[in-house]
């Protein structure tokens, strides 16, 4: 599982012309599932990015978590993040998730997130999103279960 965590400002998804979900402060968090994944996999990623102090105290230090500054969520699904670009020009993704067990964990993640952040908004699973966003920083961090 890979979460890109972007601290943000703002963020907005549009699905269609129709903005589907809005934040203010926060993170807007581009997630990929892979074929291996597990719901415990999903919780340990969640854990972590709900508690990594990446937002500035009175000292300017990155000493705040989400929480610390009543932050925001924006869940985005992005099976992308599991390009495989070794051979050729074409990306192959044959590493993501299939669709179904896919769907079923970023709805499982939503839940996770729900239970401990005030305000969580997501895109549409499979849908063509526009994302808008204003990195605050910038400050962007990858999270990858394979490496925590």
């Amino acid at each position: 599982m890979k979460f890109v965590i972007q601290r943000v400002n703002h963020a907005s998804v549009q699905v269609d012309n129709r903005i589907v979900g809005q934040i203010e402060k926060g993170f807007l968090v581009l997630i990929g599932v892979s074929q291996t994944d597990t719901r415990e996999i999903a919780d340990k990623m969640v854990r972590k990015m709900i508690g990594m102090r990446i937002f500035g105290d009175e000292n300017g230090k990155t000493n705040l978590a989400l929480k610390d500054v009543a932050g925001q969520l924006l869940l985005v699904s992005q099976f992308t993040l599991y390009a495989d670009c070794k051979k050729g020009n074409r990306p192959s993704f044959i590493n993501a998730g299939a669709p179904d067990m896919a769907d079923e964990m970023y709805e499982y993640i939503i839940s996770l997130c729900q239970k401990e952040v005030s305000v969580v908004e997501k895109g549409i699973f499979g849908a063509d999103m526009k994302v808008s966003l204003e990195n605050d920083g910038p400050f962007t961090i990858v999270l990858d279960s394979g490496e925590l």
